[in-house]
């Protein structure tokens, strides 16, 4: 029984979401292979080969997987699933795009967003916005399987000595086509990866109060800002910031949850923190529900003391 991760990389280095991914890989059973499929990526496959508990990188290489086209990426995993019993992408925009072309094609069930491995064929997922969690039993031969990576540690990023093996680029599909990408520049950490994020809602009431309050206490504490989908819904925040069932699932060490009420799709998305604290001056916000740390205060006085503080 051999477990393949389908790595996330940006042809020089490996995406952090991977190394979650290794970890629920390791908790199936048996080896841990990797598939590194992108152009020019020789620098990836060697940084995949250093992630410990990955027995095998498979490298394969041209022009066609340069930009992670889902179709050509699903062929390429289609042309080397034989030799394995679990497929496993990371939970994210570009694991989402490719693994269910891959359990149609294979004819069997996607597993999605699973938070936990009970035995090689029985999982965890969260349903109903995270208010339950349901346990998938799978009875196909392989299994497809999307993992949510805050719900796994990440493997070590270094210690390991896997071998590197080459494998034969599939072809292009031409179903699809790379055109361009604008990529905002941004010198906070990414929201997924960020181990201290400040989140603020509809409270702040327009995109000048957000950035005027939120900025200095993301400054102090070199910390991703994110925001409630109110606040996204009202254009006081862009979408990329969104936290939450709609947006992204976060699981950071600290977060600063500032006027956000703490509806479902919102706890949805951040519940996993390590630490909440919550700023609000409703006392009967949901938020506090799940909060670590409450503070009952009006955020425009509450915060700008907060980063005098620090």
């Amino acid at each position: 029984m051999t477990a393949l991760v389908i790595a996330e990389h940006d042809n020089a280095s490996i995406k952090g979401a991977t190394l979650n991914t290794v970890t629920a890989a390791k908790a199936c059973g048996g080896d841990v292979h990797m598939l590194v499929a992108g152009h020019n990526a020789a620098a990836a496959a060697a940084a995949a080969a250093q992630i410990a508990g990955v027995s095998k990188v498979i490298h394969a290489d041209g022009a066609q997987l340069a930009h992670g086209l889902a179709e050509n990426v699903a062929a390429q995993v289609l042309a080397i699933a034989g030799n394995y019993s679990h497929i496993l992408f990371p939970a994210t925009a570009a694991g989402k795009n490719v693994a269910p072309r891959v359990a149609a094609k294979l004819d069997v069930g996607q597993i999605s967003d699973i938070t936990k491995v009970d035995s090689p064929d029985t999982f965890e997922r969260p349903i109903y916005a995270g208010n339950a969690i349901a346990t998938v039993q799978s009875l196909d031969a392989k299994k497809v399987i999307t993992v949510r990576t805050t719900g796994f540690d990440p493997a070590a990023a270094t210690g390991g000595s896997a071998a590197v093996e080459t494998a034969a680029a599939a072809a292009d599909s031409g179903k699809s086509s790379f055109v361009g990408s604008e990529i905002a520049k941004n010198d906070r950490p990414e929201l997924t990866a960020a181990k201290i994020i400040v989140s603020g809602g509809r409270a702040l009431g327009s995109s000048e109060k957000f950035n005027e309050v939120m900025t200095p206490l993301a400054d102090k504490l070199g910390a991703a800002i994110g925001a409630s989908r109110a606040a996204v819904d009202a254009g006081y925040a862009p979408n990329d910031l969104q936290v939450g069932q709609t947006g992204k699932i976060v699981a950071p060490q600290l977060y600063i949850a500032c006027g956000i009420s703490g509806a479902i799709q919102h706890l949805a998305g951040m519940k996993d923190s390590k630490v909440i604290v919550a700023i609000n001056k409703d006392p009967e916000a949901p938020i506090f529900s799940v909060a670590d740390y409450g503070l009952e205060a009006d955020l425009f006085t509450a915060v700008p003391e907060l980063v005098k503080a620090l």
